[in-house]
């Protein structure tokens, strides 16, 4: 049976009490009967208990030509076990403690990394317990419960006040106000009704709501969250490779100053063999960088763990290293800087004609500029008629045959293979001077009407703008609609600079154009075609209510589809970064420090280090990493709402 770090830790404490009562009375001149023999078996068992698994790490990189942080623990705990099994043969005196209690407070270190992997762990799983075990759900006409397992997609469930949402799904019955706390971190309920979306696992507060299930087991956003935290948790940042280079070479050199430090005492300052060699190993025992070990994934566990409660998904560690490089945030317009939800406002032209060719081309699409046309027409109970021969024009709308004759529907884009009159192209201009987007609907060959459909900013919008400037950081909206409308937005809400009438495909290179330009770029966005600018930029981040294709392509998902959340993202990313860089100067500083008194440079002034004093001392350096990663969590973050 593998024992934990912490069992270990305890089993070799207690075995090696003996020991330290024995290092507490010899002031007082008194000997334990039977010490060496004490010592010797205690020692042992901790060795194999506890050393071991060392010395076998310190021997596998030997065997690869190579040394790690643990070679310089084998290396101590050895020298000073096998010499004191001599010593204890040939008569001499006997250094089992140092073996012993270097080899616990080494482990100190391991275990209070494992006990916050551990709080890590169970706060994911204690998040996946709180979900419902049964949901009510439609069977032969009537709710009955069922357990969870038993929720398929498409089923509709009932949900009661005071109830679990069981599943992911969308609302088709009621009006209530939901806690969507755990899975967001936003302490404030929000109100839900029929189209909108429910997460597993949050808490409807005071009414009956009925919806479909569209996601169920792994596939809910819960389950996704503590897979994505799980996944962060145990990757490395690109920094980690720094800390392999430098153990490379710094374990080597200390075993060097060790052997060094052994012959100067005993060739040059006669020192005894004894005396020579307990300066060697404390100087072995003091350079262990197992604070440098713990200083990057310590951080990176507490960091995204607290980004986590925030509704902040940050998918990876080379997110965070790429993160304290940014310097410019470039924005999707439709859905992430806006609502998302555009309404017609203006119909120019015959109504029912312009409306009636609009929705039939645009029935089979989900384009938010479709929805919102389809929604008029509904509206005012115009039924779309049958087309023939679809087909889409890329950037520029849609074509299909209507009725005999050749139809198009979408942008400026479309007018320089169709004709527009002079009147319909002044009313064009108006519109959009108003921050509207105009489509245009043709038949035959020319254009036939206008639709103007207006999609306004959210309301965190231009507060998160202005956050992000205040942080220095320039700001851009890169859209397919055309330059006026953009340009409305973008001063509405306080945006540096506009890229307007940008096709699909041409949204990567813009953001090329910008890294190419010396920018280290975020992207934020939420759509299939913000993917490839999503992967193309040094950051991407994905709104949590965009599509799959997105949230695969951010390195940084957004539970709410808020842009509060982008700042609190670039907030937790940096401080989580700058805390492994403050982590490991700290674990190098003990170091370098600890090294010139272990070897005996300051006796002279009094000042010396056992090597018991030395683990002891290296132990709280990796206790200091622990709690300085831990701090994380009272780290103040912009908006953060959610409990540290």
């Amino acid at each position: 049976m593998k024992l934990s770090n912490i069992k270990r830790f305890w089993i070799s404490f207690i075995l090696a009490i003996p020991m330290l009562i024995q290092m507490l009375a010899m002031p007082f001149h008194w000997m334990m009967p039977g010490y060496n023999w004490i010592a010797l078996i205690t020692t042992t068992i901790i060795m194999a208990i506890s050393a071991l698994p060392y010395w076998k790490s310190a021997i596998a990189a030997f065997k690869k030509h190579g040394a790690n942080m643990n070679t310089l623990v084998a290396a101590g705990t050895s020298v000073a076990y096998f010499y004191s099994i001599f010593a204890m043969l040939t008569g001499r005196p006997v250094y089992f403690e140092s073996a012993a209690f270097v080899t616990i407070f080494v482990l100190l270190g391991d275990a209070m990394e494992e006990k916050m992997h551990n709080n890590a762990s169970n706060a994911l799983g204690k998040l996946m317990s709180l979900q419902a075990k049964d949901a009510e759900v439609m069977r032969d006409g009537k709710f009955v419960k069922v357990p969870l397992d038993q929720v398929k997609v498409g089923d509709l469930i009932r949900v009661k006040p005071g109830e679990k949402i069981p599943v992911d799904g969308v609302i088709t019955d009621g009006t209530s106000t939901l806690d969507e706390s755990m899975v967001t971190g936003e302490s404030m309920p929000v109100v839900k009704q029929v189209g909108d979306t429910v997460v597993g696992s949050t808490i409807n507060s005071n009414g009956t709501i009925t919806f479909k299930a569209t996601k169920v087991g792994s596939d809910t956003m819960l389950a996704q969250i503590v897979d994505l935290v799980k996944k962060a948790q145990t990757s490395h940042a690109p920094i980690q490779n720094l800390t392999d280079k430098i153990s490379n070479i710094f374990v080597p050199a200390v075993l060097i100053i060790a052997i060094l430090t052994f012959v100067i005492w005993y060739a040059f300052l006669n020192a005894t063999p004894v005396e020579a060699m307990l300066f060697a190993v404390s100087v072995v025992v003091i350079a262990c960088p197992c604070a440098l070990g713990l200083a990057t994934p310590t951080a990176l566990m507490v960091g995204t763990a607290r980004s986590a409660k925030m509704g902040v998904l940050i998918k990876n560690g080379e997110v965070l290293q790429e993160v304290s490089k940014i310097d410019t945030v470039v924005f999707d317009k439709t859905g992430t800087i806006t609502v998302g939800k555009p309404e017609v406002t203006d119909v120019v032209g015959d109504k029912q004609t312009v409306l009636t060719v609009a929705a039939s081309l645009e029935e089979a699409s989900e384009h938010p500029l479709a929805t919102a046309i389809m929604k008029k027409a509904q509206d005012l109970k115009l039924a779309p008629s049958k087309i023939k021969n679809f087909a889409a024009i890329e950037g520029k709308g849609v074509r299909a045959t209507y009725e005999g004759q050749t139809a198009f529907v979408g942008s400026d884009k479309l007018l320089t293979d169709i004709q527009i009159d002079d009147d319909l192209a002044n009313k064009a201009t108006a519109l959009q001077n108003e921050a509207k987007t105009v489509v245009y609907v043709g038949l035959g060959e020319q254009i036939i009407g206008l639709i103007a459909i207006q999609d306004v900013p959210k309301k965190s919008s231009k507060q998160a703008i202005s956050e992000l400037k205040s942080r220095v950081l320039k700001t851009v909206v890169l859209t397919g609609d055309n330059e006026k409308v953009a340009q409305a937005i973008a001063q509405e809400v306080g945006i540096d600079q506009v890229i307007a009438g940008v096709l699909p495909t041409e949204k990567a290179e813009q953001i090329k154009n910008l890294q190419e330009q010396g920018r280290t770029v975020a992207f934020v966005g939420d759509g299939i075609n913000d993917a490839p600018a999503l992967s193309t930029a040094d950051v991407g981040i994905a709104m949590g209510s965009g599509t799959d294709i997105a949230i695969d392509s951010g390195g940084i998902v957004l539970v709410q589809n808020d842009l509060r959340g982008v700042v609190r993202a670039l907030d937790i990313s940096k401080k989580t970064f700058n805390r492994i860089k403050l982590n490991l100067f700290w674990a190098l500083i003990y170091n370098t420090i600890g090294i010139p008194i272990a070897a005996g440079l300051f006796m002279g002034m009094g000042l010396t280090l056992s090597p018991e004093l030395a683990g002891l001392a290296m132990a709280f350096s990796s206790v200091s990493v622990v709690t300085s990663s831990l701090l994380l969590n009272k780290t103040k973050i912009a908006g953060d709402t959610s409990k540290a």
